[in-house]
This record gives C-alpha cells, sequence and structure tokens, in this order.
C-alpha cells in the first residue's frame, strides 16, 4: 500500500556523481532536498576507475568546482597521487588527473551529504515520477512511499535494468555486485519517454601481491602538487606510484582465438559502447597491426590491496581473461579479486531535454549523467550541479543557468546532448570545444564563479578568494605591460632557449609572446618584480603570452553572440515554414531548438535553412 512518506522541494534520484553534486546544490541553495539511492554502499561509487580528471575531464572538474559544487574538493582531500597531463603542449590543453583512493573518496562524500543542511540521505528504490498537469508531482519508491515534491532530479547513473555480462554468463545486476534498478524504465516509458540500450565495460581488479612490479615502469605523480579546488591552496602529501606494462603478442593470440566466445563480437551484447574507451577486443580487431597495447596498473585504495588494469576492460570468459592477463609482464602469477564484465543499461535520449537538463513535456523533471547517455564521473558531476541549480531556479520561478559553448566545457557537454544528441556513451573531449583557449582549466573560476554566485552557491569566502586572485592576475598584467626587461640580463637566457638576444629592453609583454620564453625565467633575473603566487602568475603569463589568440577566439564567440540570443518561440511548426528542406524541419521539430544559434548545430540542418529562418522570423516580427 502506498503512504505519504513526506514532502520535499527536491528529490534526487541516484547518489552517483551526478546525484551528490545535485543534491548538494539543491540543500546549500537552502531548499528541503531528499537523495534516494538503492544502496547507501553505493555513494560516490567509482566503479569503473579510481581516477578523477584527466583530458578535458579535469576542466570539468574545475568548472563544477567553480561553480561551488564538491568533486574538485573531495578529489583533493582523498587523492593518492597527482598529475597535470599534456604539460608539453599549449595552456588550453593541460589537464589534471588524480589518483584518488576510492574507499576515501565514497566515505568523504557521504560524510559530506549526511552533515549537510537540509539533506536527507535514504535508500530505496524509486518506482514512478508522478506527473499532474504536465509537472512532477510526486517520487514513488518499491515499499509504498510517496514522497510529495515539486522537482524531481534522475541521476540513475548505469543502474536502470541493468544487466552485467561475463563471457557466456549474463545476469541482471550493478556495477561491484549492487542490485539493478528494476523499475523506473517501466516507469519513464508511461511518461512517454523513449529508452535506448548503451554498454560499457570495466577492467579486472587483481591482487598486489601477486604482481611482480619489477617487470613494469613506474609513473610517479608531481612533486608540485596543483590541486583541483580553487579553495584548496597548498597540498603537500606522499603520493604513491602507478605503473606501466604492455601487452604483446601472445596476449593478442589468446584475445584472436576466444572471439567467437566474446559477447560483444557474438551478438549477446545489444547495447552499443564507448568508441574512444574501447574493450581490448575491440582494440585487437580495429589496430589488427598494432604490436602491443599500454596498460596503467592503478592502485584503486591504500586501504585494500586491489589493483585497477587499466586499458584491459574485457566481456570475454573469466577464464579467457586470467589467461590473457598472464601473458603481460609483470602479471604472470596475477590472481584476480574481481574479473572484468561488460554492463548495459537503459538511458534516454538526450534530445528531449531543454538546455537547463529539465524535460521539455513534464515540468520540473530534470535529467544528469550517465541517464542522459554520457560516460564518465566528471561529465555525470558536471551535470548534476547544472540540474541541482536548475531545480532550485525552477522552484523559484526564475530563469535557469544555460551555459553556452564559451563558457565552459560543461557548456559543450550539454549542448552537445541536448542539440545533437548522442548514439554511444559521450565522453568530453578538448577537440570538441570549439573556443578551447578561452576554456582553459586554470580560468574556470573567471568564466563561472560570478554565475555561481548569482545563484547562490558561491559562498562569501570562496568569492573573496576569487576576487583576490583575478586583482593579483590585474596586476601581474599591468607589470608585464609597463616594466622594461633589462637586455644585457636576459640574453644568455634568450640563447640558451634559442631565440634571439635583445638589442635594447623591451616590456615583459613583448618578449613573453615568444615560443620557448616564459616568466618564471625571467623574473629570476629581476629582484624587483612583483611576485604573486605560482596560479596568479601562471594565468597572468598565459593571457599576455597568448593575448592575440583569445582575442581572436573572443571575436569569434561576439559573432556568434547574434544568433546565441536570437530566441526562437516554442509554438513554431517549421514544416509549414516555405524553403526549409524537409529533414531540416523535422529535426527542428523534434528538437525544438531555444534559439538560432542551437538551431544552426543541429545535425542535418544547413545554412541555407538558417537563412530562411532568420527570413521567416524578421518578417513575422515585422508583420506582428
Amino acid at each position: 500500500m502506498d503512504y505519504n512518506a513526506g514532502t520535499y522541494d527536491v528529490v534526487v534520484v541516484g547518489a552517483g556523481h551526478a546525484g551528490c553534486e545535485a543534491a548538494l546544490a539543491a540543500a546549500r541553495l537552502n531548499q528541503k532536498t531528499l537523495l534516494l539511492t538503492l544502496n547507501l554502499d553505493g555513494v560516490a561509487l567509482m566503479a569503473c576507475n579510481p581516477a578523477i580528471g584527466g583530458t578535458s575531464k579535469g576542466h570539468l572538474v574545475r568548472e563544477i568546482d567553480a561553480l561551488g559544487g564538491e568533486m574538485g574538493i573531495n578529489t583533493d582531500a582523498t587523492f593518492i597521487q597527482i598529475k597535470m597531463l599534456n604539460t608539453g603542449k599549449g595552456p588550453a590543453v593541460h589537464s589534471l588527473r588524480a589518483q584518488a583512493d576510492k574507499k576515501e573518496y565514497q566515505r568523504v562524500m557521504k560524510s559530506t551529504l549526511e552533515n549537510t543542511d537540509n539533506l536527507t540521505l535514504s535508500q530505496a528504490e524509486v518506482t514512478e515520477i508522478v506527473e499532474k498537469n504536465g509537472r512532477v508531482a510526486a517520487v514513488k519508491t518499491t515499499t509504498g512511499a510517496v514522497y510529495q515534491t515539486q522537482t524531481a532530479i534522475l541521476a540513475t547513473g548505469v543502474y536502470l535494468k541493468s544487466k552485467i555480462i561475463i563471457g557466456e554468463w549474463m545476469y541482471s545486476g550493478g556495477p561491484s555486485g549492487l542490485f539493478p534498478a528494476s523499475y523506473l524504465s517501466r516507469g519513464l516509458t508511461d511518461l512517454g519517454f523513449s529508452l535506448r540500450r548503451f554498454k560499457t565495460g570495466t577492467p579486472a581488479r587483481v591482487d598486489k601481491r601477486s604482481i611482480d612490479f619489477s617487470k613494469t615502469t613506474p609513473q610517479y605523480g608531481d612533486e608540485e602538487i596543483i590541486p583541483f579546488s580553487f579553495m584548496s591552496g597548498e597540498i603537500r602529501r606522499e603520493q604513491v606510484p602507478c605503473y606501466l606494462t604492455y601487452t604483446n603478442e601472445k596476449t593478442r593470440d589468446i584475445i584472436r582465438a576466444n572471439m567467437g566466445r566474446s559477447p560483444l563480437y557474438s551478438g549477446k551484447i545489444e547495447g552499443t559502447g564507448p568508441r574512444y574507451c574501447p574493450s581490448i577486443e575491440d582494440k585487437i580487431v580495429k589496430f589488427p597491426d598494432k604490436e602491443r597495447h599500454q596498460l596503467f596498473l592503478e592502485p584503486e585504495s591504500l586501504q585494500t590491496n586491489e589493483i585497477y588494469v587499466q586499458g584491459m576492460s574485457s566481456s570475454l570468459p573469466e577464464e579467457v581473461q586470467v589467461a590473457m592477463y598472464r601473458t603481460v609482464p609483470g602479471l604472470e602469477n596475477v590472481q584476480f579479486m574481481r574479473p572484468a564484465y561488460a554492463i548495459e543499461y537503459d538511458c534516454i535520449d538526450s534530445t528531449v531535454l531543454k538546455r537547463s537538463l529539465e524535460s521539455k513535456e513534464i515540468g520540473g523533471l530534470f535529467f544528469a549523467g550517465q541517464i542522459n547517455g554520457t560516460s564518465g564521473y566528471e561529465e555525470a558531476g558536471a551535470q548534476g550541479v547544472v540540474a541541482g541549480l536548475n531545480a532550485v531556479q525552477y522552484i523559484r520561478g526564475e530563469e535557469p543557468l544555460v551555459l553556452g559553448r564559451a563558457d565552459g566545457y560543461a557548456g559543450v557537454l550539454i549542448d552537445d546532448l541536448v542539440t545533437k544528441g548522442t548514439n554511444e556513451p559521450y565522453r568530453m573531449m578538448t577537440s570538441r570545444a570549439e573556443y578551447r583557449l578561452l576554456l582553459r582549466q586554470d580560468n574556470a573560476d573567471a568564466r563561472l564563479t560570478e554565475k555561481g554566485r548569482k545563484l547562490g552557491l558561491v559562498s562569501d569566502a570562496r568569492y573573496d578568494r576569487f576576487m583576490k586572485k583575478q586583482e593579483g592576475i590585474e596586476r601581474i598584467v599591468a607589470e608585464m605591460e609597463t616594466r622594461l626587461v633589462k637586455a644585457d640580463r636576459v640574453n644568455g637566457y634568450l640563447t640558451e632557449q634559442g631565440s634571439e638576444p635583445l638589442t635594447a629592453n623591451v616590456k615583459y609583454a613583448d618578449i613573453l609572446k615568444r615560443p620557448n620564453v616564459y616568466l618564471d625565467d625571467l623574473i629570476a633575473f629581476d629582484e624587483e618584480f612583483l611576485r604573486l603566487d605560482k596560479e596568479v602568475m601562471k594565468c597572468a603569463e598565459t593571457n599576455v603570452k597568448y593575448a592575440g589568440y583569445i582575442k581572436k577566439q573572443e571575436n569569434q564567440v561576439n559573432q556568434q553572440k547574434a544568433m546565441e540570443e536570437k530566441r526562437l518561440p516554442a509554438d513554431v511548426d517549421y514544416s509549414r515554414i516555405k524553403g526549409i528542406r524537409i529533414e531540416a524541419a523535422q529535426k527542428l521539430n523534434a528538437i525544438r531548438p531555444e534559439s538560432l544559434g542551437q538551431a544552426s548545430r543541429i545535425s542535418g540542418v544547413s545554412p541555407a535553412d538558417i537563412s530562411v529562418l532568420v527570413i521567416y522570423f524578421k518578417q513575422r516580427e515585422q508583420s506582428r
């Protein structure tokens, strides 16, 4: 029998990385929030790799933090190794990656949730979202509890009707032996949502004691720790290494000999897998001439001997997995603690959402994370904080937070999902962002902190620290634009760097635009140069060194701005507009773009179609 279990402003379904951020955002904005999870032991679970960040993903973590989210703070508190990637390339692609202690990450995040005002954490399985008059009215669970609410955020991860696949063995289940969510898929289809089937996978976890690390290459973290959170300050911590090893011809031969037993190629796996994170079987098939594939042995926690074998995900039978792992140098006697597996799950077509992540059809119903077709903790967390903020804006009756493609990687991510959709698990990459130099990880606070402050999620302490940093950057930039570099002091350095010596003193701002010339090196010869903390100095240097390129991208953003600001009415039947191709009209009617700029990014809508729209809406306005 159903019973009234209480009334909440926001109910979040799922306590993975999206759900945690959504619930914290709503509760911190003084909304009575309920966070429901299938299992309290699965809160903030790192079901796949025990890492946060990486190429482009590190940008997302910084953006979550700038908006007032928790992932960066929690990672800084619990990492066991941290490293800045791509430092040999330009600043646009520098990305921070941390090896987290997955046990400690879960513990600290769960403690944060449990001790946040306005937030109730509870174990339950949701079966139905109750809708009345086109709006969310309640959330029901298997035990008959009915929670009255104005808004619901679905952040169900990979648990919707999830199926675990290991060779010929398949069963209903979630990651790490947790239960699946068996009923909510039906509840969503009853509401009119079309579900699709996606698949992802994870490698085996092996016993550290059974590995011969002498046959592998250690991979160490950075000596100088740069944290994820703009709030963390200086961190000093002993770090643990990861280890690099490789597959070989024997590995390849075992996989090829057992390809007929792979569910991926026998047709037993129905879901679409991620193109950019292939299984080892996929790698062997798609790259037949590649002699070896690199593997990273990553500690999962200081509290366990489990080692994550990154690069070796598989759905082959367990005995085949053991045989192929034991061909790898260092793993000849390896013992499995958990086998590799594939997991299939339900998710929605993300084009049914607004850019606020709210359903176009049901008011107050938001979606975040892997239910939208994404993969990765960072992508989930970014959607979670946006959905949490916008659920509160919905309750307040105020305009939602809509991040544009020039605002952040989170804006690119969400725009791609709702405008283009995805036919496979979506993974964030730097190549997806057209304004990469504007969307650096070091300036995420400059791009987003004001937005988080306006909505109330950025605390006074965070905002004060942000303002001090911006003031520092301005002071250093001003110093570089006025202060002269003494030629006689730096010419030796310039010659060593392969740069032409100076014939006269020049401004710092001018000489820094040369390749291989850096502010840290120059000020070593100048005792009177203003010195602030390293983060401020680096941001200022980037702003000056790449000023021309930054200005060029800013001009591109301004050119696109008029199209982004041109709002499109929701009541237009595009099939009735003369001159638009049938395919374009169908896509426009299906996605219902909010702006002309969004319409221009829909696959199947050509520049000619956009020109027709411009003329049509101009004539429509004139006639009115």
